[in-house]
């Protein structure tokens, strides 16, 4: 939003700062904690008062994850509104690519929130069919590859690349929408699993998020592309607003979550967050990668 700003400069002024990714970059890591900060608290308070027990514990784990009863869940609605807020206000809205992640993330979010919401109304680990959570995750992982594909350029249009080959692309034709579905929804439920295990994805999380984001970054700039070998994908580079922000809200939620949590941030988050992975990894034409910077969530799936 901040970005239209640049409109009021003469190429010498304040509002000039708006064009640089860098500095809007920065600035919604801020925004986002700063958001964390304020709202952590009364949220979790309200999630408290909301859901009496919290988040059932299965009977199936380990007998250290009892002492996690009564604590709530759904904490990943703090961690999207911080992103959602701080994304939205500093990155440019006429970019396909940050629709295109934001809309996956706040998809698969709504998805997660109907398994929490089940899950704690009910007081059972079940929640949501896994039926009905991967039919849902794959329709909007075919839109979200379908309409990147649309937006990439022509000479990678439906082509898988090949980390450290820059001249190694493989044709995927009319299967790369099947492809970018199957790294989307792996993404989101490794993710999940992951959280489900540890209880604590969060860190590994923004360490691909800060990744992915300085490779979005990369290829989205013509001349780090050509220098560093990678492919151009114009347009990327202001994903790296959306992986600022995602780092400052995950630091606002570690501030809550760290031991002994306060909150979890539940399927609402983890589904969102693999999700945006994700779709991150397919826009920027790095889904091998994905596996490579996300190999914590590989290995525990």
């Amino acid at each position: 939003m901040f970005y239209w700003l640049t409109e009021f400069s003469d190429g010498g002024d304040i509002f000039n700062l708006f064009r640089y990714i860098t500095f809007r970059a920065g600035m919604a890591f801020v925004t986002a904690l700063i958001f964390g900060f304020i709202f952590g608290r009364p949220l979790i308070d309200l999630l408290r008062r909301k859901q009496g027990k919290g988040q059932p514990i299965r009977d199936d784990g380990p007998q250290s994850h009892f002492v996690k009863a009564g604590t709530p869940t759904m904490g990943g609605l703090l961690i999207l509104s911080a992103l959602m807020f701080s994304t939205l206000l500093w990155a440019r809205l006429d970019n396909p690519y940050v629709w295109i992640v934001v809309l996956v993330t706040l998809a698969f979010g709504l998805i997660g929130f109907a398994d929490d919401f089940a899950k704690v109304s009910k007081q059972n680990t079940k929640g949501v069919s896994g039926k009905t959570r991967m039919l849902a995750g794959l329709l909007i992982a075919a839109l979200a590859s379908y309409a990147a594909a649309s937006f990439h350029p022509p000479a990678l249009t439906n082509q898988l690349a090949v980390p450290l080959f820059k001249n190694v692309l493989i044709n995927l034709s009319y299967f790369f929408v099947p492809f970018g579905m199957i790294v989307i929804v792996g993404a989101a439920n490794a993710v999940n699993l992951t959280d489900g295990l540890d209880g604590l994805a969060i860190m590994p999380v923004m360490i691909a998020a800060g990744t992915l984001g300085v490779i979005a970054y990369i290829v989205g700039n013509f001349n780090f592309s050509e220098y560093l070998g990678v492919h151009f994908v114009p347009g990327t580079g202001e994903l790296l607003i959306f992986t600022s922000a995602l780092f400052g809200a995950g630091l606002g939620f570690l501030w809550y979550n760290a031991p002994p949590a306060a909150v979890f941030m539940g399927d609402t988050g983890s589904l969102a967050l693999g999700g945006a992975l994700g779709a991150i990894a397919v826009c920027t034409k790095h889904e091998i990668v994905l596996a490579i910077v996300g190999g914590l969530f590989v290995v525990e799936a």
